[in-house]
C-alpha cells in the first residue's frame, strides 16, 4: 500500500517537473523565434481583401516586412505581442507535449506506433491544448497586427495583454476570447500531426538507420523535416485563423468574415488560391528552429533509478546523476527564466 502511494506521488512529481520544464523551454524557443512569427502574421494580413489586380496592393516579402518594422518601430517592434505568446505557452505546450506522450503510452505501452497513429495522437493532443490556450493566442495575433496601425500613425488598440483581455471581454463578451477557435483548433490538429508525429518518427528513423547518433545533428534533421510537414499541412488553416482572430466587431456589430468558411471563400475569391499559403516560408523558417530550440533546451535529468525524460526528446540533456533532480532542474530553469524575462521586457 505504501509502495503504491509512494509510486503515485513520485509520478505526480515527475509530471509536475516535466510540465515546468516544458513551459520554460517553450518560452525560450518562442522568444528566440518570435520575430519570424510576427513577420509571418503580418504577411498573412498583407493585402487582405485586396484583389491581385488592385493598384493599392504593394507586393512584399518577409525581409521587406521585417526591415520596415525595424525602420519604423525599432528592434523592439519585432517583439510586439511577445507577452501573450509566452502566456499561451504556459498552457499550450505542456498540454500538447505531456498529453502526446501519455496518449501514445496509453495506446501502446512501449510507444511503438505507426506514423499514422502518431499523427492522430499528436493531432488530438494539439487540438485540446489549443482550445485551452486560444484566448492568449487571440491577444497575441491582435497585438502583432496592431503594429500596422502604428505604421499608419494610429494608436494601437491595446496597451498590453491584460488591457487586451479586458477590452475584448467588455466589447465582445467572454466568448470573444475564443473568436476563431475553430480554425485555430484545426490548425493545431494539423500542426501537431506534422510536428510531433513527424519529429518523433524522423528522429527514430535517423537514429535507427545510423544516419546520425542521438545528438545535435539528429535533432536538426528531425526539426527540418517535421517543420516542413507541419507547415504544408497547416498553412491554409493558419491564414484563416489569423484573419478570424484579428477582426474585431465594429460598434454596429459588423465583421468582415461571418465564419471560418466565409473567410476561406472570400480569401480565395478575392486574392487567389495562393493567398492561403501566405507566410509559408517564415512559418517553416520558424517551426524548424522553434523545435530545435525547444528539444535542445528541454532538460532531461538522468539519475540512477529515476529517469526523468520526455520520450520524444530523450537524452538530449543528461546530468549523469551528478546533481539531485531538484537541483539539476533549478540550475537549468534559472538560466531559461532569466532569458525569458530579459526578452519579454523588450
Amino acid at each position: 500500500m505504501k509502495a503504491n502511494v509512494h509510486g503515485h506521488k513520485e509520478t505526480r512529481t515527475r509530471t509536475g517537473i516535466k510540465i515546468l520544464l516544458t513551459s520554460l523551454s517553450a518560452m525560450v524557443a518562442e522568444t528566440s523565434t518570435f520575430p519570424i512569427d510576427l513577420t509571418k502574421t503580418r504577411l498573412q494580413l498583407h493585402g487582405e481583401s485586396q484583389p491581385l489586380s488592385s493598384s493599392t496592393r504593394r507586393p512584399t516579402n518577409s525581409f521587406r516586412l521585417a526591415a520596415g518594422i525595424v525602420r519604423d518601430q525599432g528592434v523592439s517592434g519585432l517583439y510586439k505581442g511577445l507577452s501573450p505568446a509566452i502566456i499561451r505557452h504556459l498552457f499550450y505546450t505542456p498540454i500538447r507535449i505531456v498529453g502526446y506522450e501519455n496518449l501514445r503510452n496509453l495506446v501502446s505501452a512501449d510507444g511503438s506506433l505507426s506514423l499514422s497513429s502518431k499523427a492522430l495522437v499528436g493531432g488530438i493532443s494539439g487540438a485540446i491544448a489549443q482550445f485551452v490556450a486560444s484566448p492568449a493566442d487571440l491577444v497575441k495575433v491582435r497585438m502583432q497586427a496592431d503594429g500596422r496601425l502604428i505604421n499608419k500613425g494610429f494608436q494601437p488598440r491595446y496597451k498590453g495583454p491584460f488591457d487586451a483581455f479586458n477590452k475584448i471581454v467588455a466589447m465582445e463578451g467572454l466568448g470573444g476570447l475564443w473568436k476563431g477557435v475553430l480554425p485555430n483548433v484545426q490548425r493545431a490538429f494539423l500542426v501537431n500531426m506534422g510536428e510531433l508525429a513527424c519529429y518523433d518518427h524522423a528522429k527514430r528513423f535517423v537514429i535507427n538507420n545510423q544516419i546520425s547518433d542521438d545528438n545535435i545533428y539528429a535533432h536538426t534533421l528531425a526539426s527540418i523535416m517535421s517543420g516542413l510537414s507541419a507547415t504544408m499541412l497547416s498553412c491554409p488553416a493558419d491564414v484563416v485563423k489569423t484573419r478570424m482572430m484579428n477582426q474585431a466587431a465594429s460598434k454596429e456589430g459588423n465583421v468582415m468574415y461571418k465564419s471560418s468558411y466565409d473567410c476561406l471563400v472570400k480569401t480565395v475569391k478575392i486574392e487567389g488560391l495562393t493567398a492561403l499559403w501566405k507566410g509559408f516560408f517564415p512559418t517553416w523558417a520558424r517551426l524548424g528552429p522553434w523545435q530545435f530550440f525547444f528539444w535542445m533546451l528541454l532538460p532531461v535529468s538522468c539519475s540512477r533509478g529515476n529517469n526523468l525524460n520526455t520520450s520524444i526528446g530523450q537524452k538530449m540533456f543528461c546530468f549523469d546523476g551528478l546533481l539531485p533532480i531538484p537541483l539539476a532542474v533549478n540550475a537549468r530553469s534559472v538560466v531559461l527564466l532569466v532569458h525569458v524575462v530579459a526578452c519579454s521586457s523588450l
